[in-house]
């Protein structure tokens, strides 16, 4: 991939500052401002709620957000006793239209692997500590299925908009390698 672009930047065909933005927006801006929408109707809609837990691809529609690679998606809840890791073991499948473009890290093959084998040390490299009582499970997307987590949303947000529950939703915490942290952390 990087040669690819070193050529085409050498040729002129491409800018590389308009490359550094277009992939900017859709790591850190877009695909991951879907989800968390998505995430944040979750929280303050039941009925919307639900709907994602049973219709995922539907729900995340209803919102526009579509497109390839998120056609066939199962959102998975976090609770306070089960808490949902999502890997690709064999390449990176990845729900792009809600979460935007995969981090290198889930990509890599020490996440690959060790998510299924050793998912709590995953979870401790990520800063994230769960007590011994919590279930983690570990959800294997691949190019026919694709996941996404509702966080457990964060005490302390209960007069907070859909807005700006929004805004507290990380890329991470809908992979499963985070938790979302209330206004006051």
């Amino acid at each position: 991939m990087r040669a690819l672009e070193s050529l085409l930047v050498d040729k002129g065909l491409v800018d590389p500052a308009a490359l550094d933005v277009l992939i900017d927006t859709y790591e850190t801006k877009i695909g991951p401002r879907n989800g968390a929408q998505v995430v944040a109707r979750a929280w303050v809609d039941p009925e919307y709620k639900k709907r994602l837990l049973t219709d995922a691809g539907s729900a995340i529609a209803e919102l526009g957000f579509a497109g390839r690679q998120g056609e066939d998606i199962i959102a998975l809840e976090n609770t306070s006793k089960v808490h949902n890791l999502v890997v690709c073991t064999l390449c990176s499948c990845y729900p792009w239209p809600v979460l935007g473009l995969p981090p290198v890290w889930y990509k890599s093959a020490p996440y690959r692997s060790r998510a299924v084998i050793d998912p709590r040390g995953v979870l401790r490299e990520f800063g994230l500590e769960l007590s011994d009582d919590v279930e983690v499970r570990v959800f294997d997307s691949t190019a026919e299925l694709r996941y996404l987590v509702i966080p457990e949303r964060p005490a302390g947000t209960e007069g907070m908009s859909e807005s700006q529950l929004a805004e507290l939703v990380t890329r991470d915490s809908m992979i499963g390698v985070a938790i979302v942290k209330g206004p006051q952390q």
